[in-house]
This record gives structure tokens, C-alpha cells and sequence, in this order.
């Protein structure tokens, strides 16, 4: 009788073990919204890693006008922090790096990073907030 249910729960663990489509940390699908009333961010680039390997989650998000944002591009996985670098006025500003280490994933979701500029003199941007817009919903 024990060997009928050791068997057994052999049996349901490994058929309910299963590898699933997408690791639960991502996909993410990111986009950047301009909060700048007046000035375009140029150039845009999104550095989603956090000193992780960096394939997958460095995206270029081109021109991003005054008050507007971006199209949504998937990364791999992202955080509530991101390294944020645009060209404005022909100089390079950016949100500066940050360490992932002890950084809760995102997930599987469409987000989207506020970015405003903190420090003009300095070029400091800032991400003010994280939207999460939605789920993500794979196929």
C-alpha cells in the first residue's frame, strides 16, 4: 500500500511540473512619458538591467515630444528604476545607475516611467512615478 502511494506521488509531482512560456519576472513592456512642459527629449535610451546582463533590456526610444510619451518596447525584465539617458538642448542628462540587487521584478506588465528634469545645471533627470497601465496578457 505505502509503494501504491509513493509511486503515486511520484507521478502527479512530476507530471504537474511543468516550465512555463515566460519566467515570472517578464516580460515587461516599458514606454517613457515626457512630463517637460517644454523642451523634447532627444535620443532617448532605457537601461532596464541594474547590472545584470544587459540583453534585451537596453531600448531606444528615439524623440520623445514636450508632455508626450512613448510607444510601449518589451524588455526582459525591468524594476521600478531604470538608468533613463536624453539629449536635450544637445546635452546628455540622465536619471544616473542604479543596483538591482535587492529590487523587487516588476512582472509581467505595461508600465510606464514618468520622467521629469531635477536638476538643470547638473542634467539630472528623475523618474517621478511608475503607472502600472495594465497586465500583460501573453500569447
Amino acid at each position: 500500500m505505502r509503494k501504491i502511494l509513493f509511486i503515486s506521488l511520484i507521478l502527479i509531482a512530476a507530471t504537474s511540473c511543468k516550465k512555463t512560456e515566460w519566467a515570472p519576472e517578464g516580460p515587461t513592456d516599458i514606454r517613457v512619458r515626457n512630463l517637460q512642459g517644454d523642451l523634447a527629449f532627444n535620443e532617448v535610451i532605457v537601461k532596464t538591467a541594474g547590472g545584470r546582463d544587459t540583453t534585451g533590456n537596453i531600448k531606444e526610444f528615439g524623440t520623445i515630444a514636450a508632455g508626450a510619451v512613448s510607444d510601449y518596447h518589451r524588455v526582459t525584465f525591468a524594476y521600478p528604476k531604470a538608468e533613463i539617458t536624453a539629449t536635450i538642448n544637445g546635452q546628455l542628462f540622465s536619471t544616473g545607475e542604479f543596483f538591482s540587487t535587492y529590487m523587487q521584478y516588476i512582472g509581467q506588465q505595461r508600465i510606464t516611467y514618468e520622467v521629469f528634469i531635477s536638476n538643470m545645471d547638473n542634467r539630472i533627470l528623475k523618474i517621478n512615478n511608475v503607472v502600472f497601465d495594465e497586465p500583460l496578457e501573453l500569447k
